[in-house]
């Protein structure tokens, strides 16, 4: 408990205004806790670039095709990723802490458009694969 007194104001050992920390269940990498739905996102994420990297590199009668299915894949991950993102933002905004829920609000947000534009790609693909 935090005394106003004038003899605690004038001493010299440190008072803390934050409650006691609150102890983490399960793994964590920094403050990313390791869940199923985390690593595969993830995983998604990094497959879905690497397919995109492979078939750019690889000359094929079907690249068109496995772009536009590299490039969905990869637009589904960031709306995954958007949805996280509104679902942390939320939970943060709700315990006060504005800092966390503005930046995981520009995170979605850029996400969010990652995914448009990947679904553009994927639509822009799917006419030229059709033609």
């Amino acid at each position: 408990m935090i005394e106003d007194t004038p003899s605690a104001i004038l001493s010299s050992e440190p008072q803390s205004r934050d409650p006691a920390p609150v102890s983490r269940r399960g793994l964590h990498i920094g403050p990313i806790p390791l869940t199923p739905i985390n690593i595969l996102v993830t995983l998604a994420l990094i497959g879905s670039a690497i397919f995109i990297v492979w078939v750019v590199m690889n000359r094929d009668v079907e690249q068109i095709r496995l772009l536009a299915a590299g490039f969905a894949v990869m637009g589904a991950t960031l709306v995954a990723i958007a949805i996280l993102s509104l679902v942390a933002m939320w939970r943060a905004a709700s315990r006060a802490r504005v800092g966390r829920a503005f930046a995981l609000a520009i995170f979605g947000g850029l996400a969010a458009l990652g995914a448009i534009g990947c679904f553009t790609v994927t639509a822009l693909m799917a006419m030229l694969w059709s033609t």
